[in-house]
């Protein structure tokens, strides 16, 4: 999935070529990506978002025209490790025990890889039949984003974790870092006050959906940020790069707080929409 990709779109292809299809939906590009997805192989897809759902994401599960059921989402500023690609090959030829997978990943900031401070998992690979993103009310948002964010797909059924990994490293700049962030921080501000942010039946690995309750209840999200990322986390080993990306998680959750308490008084859980399974 793309929007003014060119600094990133040629590596995330080249880590992805032994895969039968390669889907290039974009955004409007007004750069070369799209020039350069199609002469790496790949199939580009014009995407246009009406300001309605399905987003980006889903809008791939449900026009896209896979000739196979199993789908992996991969950003732009993401490649997909040879590990990982053995790994599905393996998973895809004997038939695979569950719905769903989640994929871990190895986080670049200033140029140093994350193997410590933070370490994210995303539900990305997944059987289309059986996965829906679902509607999260919020396009009211001023800043209103054409993909979803921060929550994963429902699935229908049984959920596993693979053991390859991909690697987030993303070659533009931290302005467009920072500028990012920001209108997430408006995202994610709204859908906590909302309530709707976390919920009990996300699919998240492990106890990880009990930690982010916890987490959600927590005053001052700044600071607790800092110290998970960079001292519980054990960030301070990723040297420079754990320490500023501590910094840049916390001034997030400072943004996230301070944006919540513009919004008013906060609704009851369970109130969005889409509270029906998948």
């Amino acid at each position: 999935m793309t929007k003014d990709e060119e600094r990133n779109i040629a590596k995330c292809l080249r880590s992805v070529r032994d895969f039968a299809e390669v889907f290039v939906v974009d955004s409007g590009s007004t750069d070369r990506t799209c020039a350069i997805a199609a002469g790496m192989g790949g199939t580009v897809v014009p995407f246009r978002w009406n300001g309605k759902y399905p987003k980006k994401k889903q809008w791939c599960l449900e026009n896209l025209p896979f000739a196979h059921d199993w789908v992996l989402y991969v950003d732009a500023d993401e490649e997909v490790s040879p590990q990982l690609s053995a790994e599905i090959r393996t998973l895809v030829g004997a038939g695979p025990r569950h719905a769903g997978y989640f994929v871990g990943y190895d986080y670049v900031f200033l140029g140093g890889v994350l193997s410590h401070g933070h370490r994210v998992y995303k539900l990305v690979f997944l059987d289309r039949r059986k996965a829906r993103f679902v509607e999260y009310d919020d396009l009211d948002i001023a800043t209103a984003l054409e993909i979803e964010l921060h929550y994963q797909p429902r699935i229908q059924g049984s959920v596993g974790r693979l053991r390859g990994r991909m690697l987030h490293n993303d070659h533009k700049s931290l302005f467009q870092f920072f500028d990012r962030h920001n209108r997430y921080s408006d995202w994610e501000a709204l859908l906590r006050r909302r309530g709707a942010l976390v919920r009990p039946d996300d699919p998240q690995p492990g106890v990880r959906t009990t930690l982010k309750r916890i987490f959600a209840a927590l005053p001052c999200k700044g600071p607790v940020a800092f110290v998970d990322s960079f001292l519980l986390k054990g960030g301070f080993m990723d040297r420079r790069a754990g320490f500023h990306f501590a910094i840049a998680r916390a001034f997030y959750y400072w943004q996230v707080g301070v944006k919540m308490r513009g919004l008013g008084p906060r609704r009851a859980e369970g109130s969005e929409r889409g509270e029906g399974t998948a």
